[in-house]
């Protein structure tokens, strides 16, 4: 069996429909709702059982249990990037976290967690996923510092060497419409389309960014989620790694590909940037991709373009969640 925790979530469902599509059905699906209670994204799929995150840890704890899983991916989280609640963020992302860690480790089960690339602050130290720096990173949020504390604390303890964690870029795909403001642009950018045919995006304050310059490196939830299986069945593979591209797009790239997905010329309204964005706010995100690819992981990527198109009309028209 295969445990997918945040199984509820954007990258968990993905991942769940994914091994749905490849012939796996004994999935253990964890999340926060209770059983029988499951929620548009997991409903479509088949699962062998469902746990919540609680019962799942003790669960987890019964040996005869542990024992019969292959491989647990740990993508639950408060994902959220304005979380200011540092005591529920300690216990939730970085305290369950290690729990989980230390108890594949004493059972011999694969263990592939979600990091994030916002543990790279605002990217002065740069991309590299090599361990040697990572102490080097500030995160801007306290978020990113959850996920990073994990990555710093299996270093220290010795564990980075035998479990895989990974810093997701900008994923976008279906399935992540409960994520509300934490959306990716491409939902929150078709909406404006379709609401008034026009999107708003931040304005530059940096004199070497022109407008809807700022860039990011996104990443298709399709690749993302085949990075991560790889990552799962490549017990070799450890350490943290990055999860993206490798190939920086600008605001102004993506929001056109929204456009010519539904047929429309581009509209773009620059508004001011917030001032508490001022100083927190990421201008450049390029993942260096060297790690993952020297370890053997040769996923192709979907080109910018072509997968939001693919997003646009194949679920966010019909708000179809993937399997239904």
């Amino acid at each position: 069996m295969i445990a997918v925790t945040g199984a509820a979530g954007f990258i968990g469902s993905n991942l769940v429909w994914r091994l749905n599509r490849e012939g796996r059905d004994d999935v253990v699906a964890v999340d926060l709702a209770p059983a029988g209670d499951l929620s548009p994204n997991l409903a479509p799929l088949r699962l062998a059982r469902y746990l919540t995150k609680d019962a799942f840890r003790d669960w987890l704890r019964v040996p005869a249990n542990a024992r019969s899983l292959e491989a647990v991916y740990h993508l639950g989280a408060c994902s959220s990037t304005t979380e200011a609640n540092w005591d529920y963020l300690a216990e939730n992302n970085l305290g369950y976290t290690r729990d989980l860690c230390r108890l594949c480790l004493d059972a011999g089960v694969r263990f592939v967690c979600a990091s994030s690339a916002a543990t790279y602050g605002d990217g002065e130290s740069g991309y590299d996923d090599d361990h040697g720096r990572l102490r080097d990173l500030r995160p801007l949020n306290l978020y990113g510092r959850s996920k990073h504390e994990f990555d710093l604390w299996a270093l220290d303890q010795g564990v980075l060497g035998a479990i895989a964690a990974l810093k997701y870029f900008n994923v976008y795909g279906p399935n992540e419409w409960h994520k509300g403001e934490m959306r990716s642009m491409v939902c929150k950018g078709y909406e404006q389309v379709r609401d008034t045919g026009r999107v708003r995006l931040f304005a530059s304050d940096r004199p070497e960014f022109p407008d809807g310059g700022q860039q990011r490196d996104f990443i298709w939830v399709d690749d993302a989620v085949a990075m991560t299986l790889w990552c799962g069945e490549h017990a070799q593979a450890n350490g943290v790694f990055n999860v993206g591209t490798g190939e920086a797009a600008t605001w102004n790239r993506l929001i056109s590909a929204i456009f010519a997905a539904v047929g429309f010329e581009p509209a773009i309204d620059y508004v001011p940037m917030p001032d508490a964005l001022k100083g927190r706010y990421q201008y450049h995100t390029e993942a260096r991709m060297g790690k993952l690819r020297a370890a053997g992981c040769d996923v192709p990527l979907t080109r910018l373009e072509d997968a939001v198109a693919e997003y646009v009309r194949g679920h966010l028209v019909d708000h179809r969640h993937r399997g239904a």
